[in-house]
């Protein structure tokens, strides 16, 4: 009697458990179709999305649980890996950082072109790249080498340019090569002006690789933070090419003209290519008003430097005669 009990009780789980199989079926037959029809899909995504989201964090920490044991299961497959598999992964890496320091250098040369092509539009310069080949830029060294000479048309005399500024002038031109004073040379001499104040002098370079602006007279305006560029006086250099930063301005006593000392503006970081301006055009010369506004400053300087004696002598008379 008890075992036809038992064999009744598994008769009715199974038919339990069919009548589940076949309720989950018909179930997911109907939502198929459901989600397939045009009318009823959007219902559908907003419910696995909404299911999706009440998954997350159960997915994320699944993540964070099984992670440490993916890392060690990688170190555990290098640490059995082949020899000749570890020493093909290495050689690949080698051959990866080779390959990104390459391209990271082949990068820096594009900038260093990109600004100079940018200043040879600016200032309409005709110009011929070169690179640096000697010489190193620092306060003991007023000369580099660059790749370019005689051959490639270039001249004693000619500027030379890098992406911020005026370089210096070609002091000795070679077939191949041409060596390049630069402008914080003692035998250095710029035509200059002051950008804001427009008040002009002369660039010249110091024994202790700084850069003087001279000849500008006490009564000229001349401030801290100014841009000093090139003149265009002379012919020599092409207008508004940048030279340095005013960094410290002195009107002594009766002194006739200002003591100047600028910050070189191209001379700051190391450069490896330059342009050679071959050719300077009409309107890369000063102007008429500039040489006269030029002329009539040194008029000027020379003026108050005939008076200075005279207003001494005068003073020394007047005194006598009160001492008197």
């Amino acid at each position: 009697m008890a075992q036809n009990s038992s064999l009744s009780g598994l008769g009715r789980n199974d038919d339990g458990r069919l009548r589940t199989f076949v309720i989950l079926v018909v179930v997911s037959i109907v939502l198929l179709t459901l989600a397939c029809r045009p009318e009823t899909k959007p219902v559908f995504d907003a419910a696995q999305g909404a299911a999706s989201v009440v998954t997350a964090p159960v997915r994320a920490v699944g993540n964070v649980v099984t992670m440490p044991f993916r890392g060690l299961g990688n170190v555990i497959g290098n640490l059995t890996a082949p020899e000749e598999t570890l020493s093909e992964l290495r050689d690949q890496n080698e051959q990866l950082i080779a390959e990104n320091a390459l391209l990271r250098e082949q990068a820096l040369a594009a900038e260093r072109l990109e600004a100079l092509l940018e200043l040879q539009s600016t200032n309409k310069l005709t110009s011929t790249g070169a690179r640096v080949i000697s010489g190193a830029v620092d306060s003991a060294t007023s000369t580099i080498t660059i790749d370019k000479g005689s051959t490639s048309g270039l001249e004693v005399g000619m500027p030379v340019t890098d992406s911020l500024g005026l370089v210096g002038q070609i002091s000795e031109c070679n077939p191949t090569t041409s060596v390049v004073r630069l402008i914080t040379d003692e035998r250095s001499g710029v035509a200059a002006l002051v950008q804001e104040s427009r008040a002009q002098g002369q660039a010249e370079g110091a024994s202790d690789g700084s850069l003087r602006l001279t000849l500008v007279p006490s009564d000229q305006k001349v401030e801290l933070g100014d841009i000093v560029v090139t003149s265009g006086l002379g012919g020599v250099f092409p207008k508004g090419l940048p030279l340095g930063i005013v960094t410290s301005v002195n009107r002594g006593d009766g002194e006739l003209y200002q003591t100047i000392i600028m910050r070189p503006v191209a001379l700051t970081t190391p450069f490896e290519e330059v342009l050679v301006v071959t050719d300077i055009t009409d309107d890369q010369h000063a102007t008429a008003e500039e040489a006269d506004a030029a002329q009539r400053q040194d008029a000027n300087a020379q003026a108050n430097a005939a008076q200075s004696p005279e207003d001494g002598d005068d003073g020394g008379a007047d005194g006598g005669a009160d001492g008197q």
